[in-house]
């Protein structure tokens, strides 16, 4: 069955073409492999966890800030069901998934924000401050569109364990329909918006955007791959 994900469509596909190598590095990072190997350590995933809490309530204050920099009532509706969808469903969809990993709210709420979670999500709202909502969603798009592209290839990869993987129910969460619908659809109205604000004339910036968050995905893997591993 072909994968629904639209990976080569419109604006975002010509970006994620040309980021080339530092694309492959965030998709492919050794924290991939070992969640669909089963092996990856668990206070390396533990710290992930933690660190993905505080870094989805930033999130959400991206997608407050993509509200105010709408153009239209739709994309104002988009955003606010941005917010809404991540504040009162993955937020606690998240908690109680962390529970089962010996985490507690209240040990998420009291961990800092490791240096790559504050370079990354200041980084995604600087440039929608800076710029216009295509700007936040060239800032954006990476982590929507890279983790249905990492759980659709960790499903497909022969080499993913299944049954016994402790990671089983993340690799599936994002890559369920549920989720891919999310991102597909996010995909879909970068193109629209792309068109709507001569995204072909400010190609050079978009792209030198999206690069920089895609490098900031694999260091947040990284952060979490060294939280449980060491530097090695």
């Amino acid at each position: 069955m072909p994968n629904p994900l639209p990976l080569d469509f419109g604006l975002f596909g010509r970006l994620r073409r040309d980021a080339g190598a530092d694309w492959d590095r965030y998709v492919n990072h050794r924290f991939v492999r070992a969640l669909g190997a089963g092996t990856l350590p668990r206070p390396a995933f533990q710290h992930y966890l933690k660190q993905d809490y505080l870094f989805l309530i930033q999130f959400a204050r991206a997608y407050a800030l993509a509200g105010y920099k709408s153009a239209t009532l739709a994309e104002l509706r988009a955003a606010a069901s941005s917010v809404s969808a991540i504040v009162d469903v993955e937020m606690p969809l998240h908690v109680g998934y962390c529970a089962e990993w010996g985490l507690s709210e209240a040990d998420m709420q009291a961990e800092p924000e490791a240096l790559e979670t504050i370079a990354y999500t200041r980084f995604v709202l600087e440039r929608g401050l800076a710029g216009d909502r295509l700007d936040l969603e060239a800032a954006l798009i990476p982590c929507i569109a890279g983790y249905a592209e990492i759980a659709a290839g960790l499903r497909a990869d022969p080499a993913t364990r299944t049954g016994d993987n402790p990671y089983a129910a993340w690799i599936e969460a994002y890559a369920g329909p549920d989720y891919v619908a999310v991102a597909a659809n996010a995909i879909e109205a970068m193109d629209r918006m792309g068109q709507a604000r001569g995204a072909a004339a400010r190609y050079p910036d978009l792209l030198a955007t999206f690069r920089a968050a895609t490098r900031l995905e694999a260091a947040f893997w990284e952060m979490g791959w060294l939280a449980g591993t060491g530097p090695c």
